[in-house]
């Protein structure tokens, strides 16, 4: 592993007093002010030229395309990342025939029902500006297979995909047969992450969970930091139907003698993670006590933060995402990388503060609040649960201010879709209902049934193709003119918003 990274003189460092009244929701400045005074101070903590698109495309040469389908064919023909064993047995006996890979790095391991992906990319950048080489799994892809697997902060490319998954098949194909079951689709991603971390190789692997804790695929890492982002309802079915029975599952990433990062969470779901807690021996660090959010602006183009970590505070961190819930997924993705330098069980200094404002200011998270078109604005959001509809819901609002605003919504039949629908209903001036092209899909003629008792008949519109359903959307923004601040909001599915997003992007 690199070097531990340059530290902050810790000059006047907060004495803790009255750390329980942190502001954690917004600033009581005026609204008005803070955005253009915010604005100005944007330019100046942005960083490093401007991203590229961190989704990738289809590979542009014919034969590594052709080739990249077949994997995925090969892989489709795998239970669903929906079916489920709960086991960790056929990942165990896959890592045990390729030399366990997932054991050659230190692993950050991540869990809860909303906010991972954002939080890992947070991590990931972190890490990345203090000149660790990096390893991020996350899922489901937006876009793109390869998303799941990145390297250095940027998916691995198609060739290496492909070669990896080569690498590990008659691997793959031993265990298959050893087994009463094939390993699943997300468990084979789930070995070729873990192998193509070892090959890098890399010094850290940030990982987020498919589904659960305890018996997911990804849990065979021992992950020195456990990270446990908002619990909330989502797979009842397979997870439990309050919040402590899905944290009773989602505790088991906690490991003996880690460090536990814990974003807020419901009073029974954090009794029974500060209980898991104990009984390994970890070391807690909780959202709101030991870390949080001291106050955030709206700024062009994102936020301004003062975070305070697990070593002090971090003041004008701009963070280019929009919505208080990201304020807290930086809040947490900050304290997990500073426990793993070490910080608060070990020293109580700040990391350096202008890599830290650095990292956060290239952050990127696509299908999250994300603008993909101009005039009118099209916004991408992959809520598909009812607290992360109300996170989106908020974020608009306080983000872009429209005069009336257009949802798309096309979800899967497994989710709670009134309490998705009813979570944007006091935001959404008409909604289009639709579908995307998995077989998962609700029926938009079955949505736009709840969605008419939520919205009322005369404000849903169905339109049963997603490229139909955005025109709809976007001919009904218009309706305000130019100047008329409307704005299309797509959400209830990152599928959803991954096909939305290939149909607009680039074309606002």
């Amino acid at each position: 592993m690199s070097e531990q990274p340059p530290f902050s003189d810790p000059g006047d460092q907060p004495d803790g007093d009255g750390f329980d009244d942190i502001v954690d929701e917004e600033t009581s400045r005026d609204p008005d002010l803070a955005v253009i005074e915010a604005g100005s101070r944007t330019l100046r903590t942005q960083a490093g030229p401007p991203q590229g698109d961190p989704v990738p495309t289809r590979p542009a040469d014919p034969a590594v395309d052709q080739a990249l389908r077949e994997v995925e064919a090969e892989l489709a023909t795998r239970w669903g990342e929906t079916k489920l064993e709960p086991s960790v047995q056929r990942i165990a006996a896959l890592m045990d025939v390729l030399g366990e890979p997932q054991r050659a790095y230190p692993s950050i391991h991540l869990t809860g029902t909303n906010g991972k992906t954002s939080t890992a990319r947070m991590i990931e950048a972190l890490l990345g500006a203090f000149e660790l080489r990096t390893g991020r799994y996350t899922s489901p892809h937006v876009q793109t297979i390869t998303e799941r697997i990145s390297l250095d902060g940027a998916p691995i490319s198609a060739e290496r995909f492909i070669e990896t998954y080569q690498d590990i098949k008659p691997y793959v194909e031993m265990v298959d047969a050893a087994q009463e079951y094939r390993l699943s689709f997300f468990e084979v991603m789930t070995g070729m992450a873990y192998a193509a971390f070892a090959d890098a190789p890399v010094d850290v692997a940030v990982v987020e969970v498919g589904m659960g804790g305890s018996w997911d695929a990804t849990n065979v890492i021992d992950g020195s930091v456990a990270v446990i982002t908002p619990i909330s309802l989502d797979h009842t079915d397979r997870l439990g139907d309050t919040p402590a029975a899905i944290a009773e599952e989602k505790a088991g990433v906690i490991k003996e003698g880690a460090t536990v990062i814990l974003a807020q969470q419901p009073v029974d779901a954090a009794q029974v993670l500060l209980k898991k807690a104990v009984g390994a021996d970890a070391t807690v660090a909780r959202e709101g006590m030991e870390f949080g959010v001291v106050s955030r602006e709206v700024a062009v183009g994102g936020q301004l933060l003062t975070l305070r970590g697990l070593g002090g505070e971090y003041e004008e961190v701009f963070l280019p995402l929009y919505g208080a819930h990201q304020a807290h997924n930086a809040a947490v993705a900050l304290a997990a990388v500073e426990a793993f330098f070490g910080i608060g069980a070990q020293q109580a200094r700040l990391l350096d503060v202008d890599t830290v404002r650095q990292a956060f200011a290239s952050v990127a998270s696509p299908g999250r609040l994300e603008v993909v078109r101009s005039s009118p604005t099209v916004v991408l959001d992959a809520a598909h649960n009812p607290a992360g509809a109300r996170a989106a819901a908020e974020g608009v609002q306080e983000a872009f201010g429209f005069s009336r605003l257009i949802g798309v919504v096309g979800a899967s039949g497994d989710k709670d879709v009134r309490g998705l629908l009813e979570a944007f209903e006091p935001i959404f001036a008409e909604v289009v209902v639709t579908a995307n092209s998995t077989q998962r899909a609700m029926d938009p003629d079955v949505l736009a049934a709840v969605a008419v008792e939520v919205f009322g008949e005369d404000r849903v519109v169905v339109e049963p193709r997603l490229d139909e359903a955005l025109d709809a959307a976007i001919t009904l923004a218009e309706e305000e003119g130019e100047y008329g601040g409307a704005g299309v909001l797509v959400t209830g599915s990152v599928i959803t918003v991954g096909e939305a997003r290939l149909l607009l992007r680039g074309k606002g």
